[in-house]
């Protein structure tokens, strides 16, 4: 895809801006932002917005009505009372601003979509440092936000769909992995090939992956075309690392078939040795997932040459 001439124009000029007068995020305001709960914060405004709307309302709103027409009344004049009767309080006034606002952004990041930022490169090639993505909350179920308890269900994760989970080994940590393993499956990884049910996943050769920014330093990986059981997928592979960087989960530090349990996923990075996945703490339970990750919205890498926005990646769905 070629840039538009609007696209070059702004490429030009934060080429110039970044040598003249460059900038850079300080990498501990970037980690603590990571940390933010921003659900508990939306749903703790809510309640106190929509709180001071409701007490308001029933307490106080009549009884500033009848003495605002009280002194209409008694009044010698109707231009010494106010235009509108009564006057509310400033903070009422904000809380019946805000109220909708964040309860809607509140209802559509909790069952329709959520955006996340990815972090590291440990989904590369599919997806890149700086991506920011879209995810569907609703596939797989939906939950009450903060208590975590499904209502509804919906559907189940397949092999080969990208998710977003809470980390199992610590819940306030958002994850991002493909699923490889549902329950009942039975696998094995080794020589860089994952088996599932006894059969090897195909893998096709396509070439030398090369990075770009912060990914530059997986220039040289093997790029290739996996086919997970009918789903196809770009993974990177290092042929001269071994197979496992972490201590084996398992059954997999013996060579033997590991089983999926019931209400548990099996999940791996893309790029496949340079990813802290399912091969080194084991399986997801189903009630740490978030939901499938389904488009890239924006692509902002501070280390690419010139602007920081990857244009060709936004709007990409994530396959």
């Amino acid at each position: 895809m070629r840039y538009s001439s609007l696209g070059r124009i702004i490429n030009s000029l934060w080429m110039w801006a970044d040598r003249n007068y460059p900038f850079r995020l300080p990498r501990h305001l970037e980690t603590n932002a990571m940390n933010f709960d921003f659900p508990a914060f939306l749903v703790l405004a809510c309640l106190v917005t929509g709180g001071i709307w409701l007490v308001d309302a029933l307490l106080f709103a009549r009884r500033r009505k009848r003495t605002s027409a009280a002194r209409m009344v008694g009044s010698a004049y109707a231009t010494d009372a106010p235009a509108d009767g009564y006057k509310e309080p400033v903070i009422v006034e904000y809380a019946r601003s805000f109220f909708p606002v964040i309860l809607i952004v509140l209802l559509l990041r909790s069952f329709l979509v959520e955006p996340f930022r990815i972090p590291s490169g440990s989904m590369m090639p599919t997806l890149l440092v700086g991506d920011f993505i879209l995810v569907n909350k609703f596939t797989y179920g939906l939950r009450w936000p903060l208590l975590n308890r499904k209502f509804a269900e919906f559907g189940a994760p397949e092999r080969g769909d990208v998710v977003v989970f809470r980390f199992p080994q610590e819940p306030s940590t958002d994850y991002i992995k493909r699923v490889v393993g549902i329950p009942g499956d039975e696998l094995q990884y080794r020589a860089k090939t994952l088996y599932v049910n006894g059969e090897p996943v195909a893998q096709t050769p396509t070439g030398a992956y090369l990075g770009v920014g912060a990914g530059a330093d997986m220039t040289d990986t093997d790029l290739r075309l996996e086919d997970l059981t009918g789903h196809e997928h770009r993974i990177l592979v290092d042929p001269l690392a071994p197979d496992y960087r972490c201590p084996p989960f398992s059954a997999l530090a013996t060579g033997e078939w590991l089983e999926v349990p019931e209400g548990s996923y099996f999940v791996m990075g893309d790029n496949r040795d340079n990813s802290n996945d399912s091969r080194c703490w084991g399986f997801v339970p189903e009630k740490n997932l978030v939901g499938k990750a389904v488009m890239i919205w924006m692509s902002w890498d501070t280390e690419l040459d010139g602007f920081p926005v990857d244009w060709r990646r936004l709007g990409n769905l994530i396959e």
